[in-house]
């Protein structure tokens, strides 16, 4: 088979994978689902303009998750008008195999997601299978109700039983980092979250949004609709019905 050349995100050439992986039906599906979820995502708010992204494992049953290719939004292009081909295709070390070609004006040149750099940290910590990057409105206003908080805790909340590993009486925690500049300054922080809180499958980046990873994607959406409805159905503060007028004028 033919290997394709591997490129990672610093510029330096690594490792190779076959042509006919890089070709599957898996990995073509996969940035059909893509370009299908950031539209959904788009609709429920999730995302908003180019804002928030997604990675998803080429999932194939004969290739260990470790090693299975990564698809991964780009930066800059409109959630709800993505298509398949503005898709990345990486090898698990964040290599570049597959980038999308250049468009007319006055779209911007391709990009691979900013969020890329998070996103690997957790496939490398984690062993997810799709990572979410929202920037939705409830998960800014949790980490404003309290700007010491270093944790977001809910209980008693039926929503929290779609989070993995937990019931209506657990308590489901979720740690916040302080946002940057610029996003791949996050990394080392979240990376500190996730050992901090094995538990966990999400952290929230106050006045940001969240990352949410899963065993797959149906696992990670999941849990995310978890956590957003949870935040909001546990508030019962006034300061939260503020923050919430401000949003809506």
């Amino acid at each position: 088979m033919a290997a394709v050349p591997a490129v990672a995100m610093n510029g330096v050439k690594v490792g190779s994978t076959s042509q006919a992986y890089l070709e599957s039906k898996a990995v073509k599906d996969t940035k059909s689902l893509i370009s299908d979820l950031c539209r959904q995502f788009y609709n429920l708010g999730w995302v908003s303009g180019t804002g928030g992204s997604i990675t998803i494992k080429a999932h194939d049953d004969s290739i260990p998750k470790p090693q299975q290719l990564i698809v991964m939004s780009p930066s800059g292009v409109q959630k709800e008008r993505m298509v398949p081909e503005d898709m990345y295709v990486l090898s698990p070390d964040g290599s570049f195999l597959s980038e999308p070609a250049p468009k007319p004006y006055p779209h911007k040149a391709p990009k691979c997601s900013d969020c890329g750099p998070l996103f690997l940290k957790a496939y490398d910590m984690c062993n997810a299978g799709a990572v979410i990057h929202s920037h939705g409105m409830e998960s800014c206003l949790v980490t404003m109700l309290n700007p010491s908080s270093k944790e977001f805790r809910i209980t008693h909340m039926e929503m929290i039983k779609g989070i993995k590993g937990h019931g209506y009486y657990d308590e489901l925690v979720v740690p916040i980092i302080e946002n940057t500049a610029y996003e791949f300054e996050l990394t080392e922080s979240l990376a500190k979250a996730i050992e901090a809180y094995p538990k966990a499958t999400a952290v929230l980046v106050r006045n940001h949004g969240i990352y949410v990873w899963g065993d797959s994607w149906i696992n990670a959406k999941t849990q995310t609709i978890g956590i957003f409805m949870g935040a909001f159905g546990n508030q019962h503060d006034p300061q939260l019905d503020w923050l919430l007028s401000l949003s809506s004028l």
